[in-house]
């Protein structure tokens, strides 16, 4: 009787790891959007972004310690549940790397970046020239 609790216990820790793992994305579109919160004190009222509602007011040091994004990815919470969370977003050309805070939703299937953050990876212009990069994305603890 006492191996049914320790199988129940693995069972549940494995998938509590799957869950966690399946928490990303390839290949997706992020496109650029030009929130620029440094010019409006990192005020998610001010900006009209959907996860105002919930976190506008967070502290200035919270609000301001990521990039801001919509997100619309094909893998996430979304809606309210993702207000808030991090993303570690890789651009595929360059892997060059950015963490950023879901502030705001979308509707292209993918990222929407804030200007700052799309340039910090672009690190060979090609986002800017096409209008977009294809990245990765992957939830992380902020």
């Amino acid at each position: 009787m006492e191996r049914v609790p320790q199988i129940l216990c693995i069972a549940f820790f494995t998938l509590f790891v799957a869950v966690a793992h399946s928490q990303s994305a390839s290949n997706v579109r992020a496109t650029y959007n030009l929130y620029n919160p440094q010019n409006i004190g990192w005020d998610l009222n001010r900006a009209s972004v959907y996860c105002a509602t919930w976190d506008a007011n967070m502290s200035l040091q919270w609000r301001s310690q990521y990039g801001w994004t919509a997100f619309c990815g094909p893998v996430g919470p979304t809606g309210q549940a993702s207000c808030g969370r991090c993303l570690r977003v890789t651009n595929t050309a360059t892997g060059a790397q950015v963490v950023v805070r879901i502030v705001d939703q979308c509707s292209n299937r993918g990222l929407d970046l804030d200007v700052g953050p799309f340039r910090q990876i672009d690190t060979n212009g090609q986002g800017i020239n096409n209008g977009f990069l294809t990245v990765n994305y992957e939830f992380v603890n902020c």
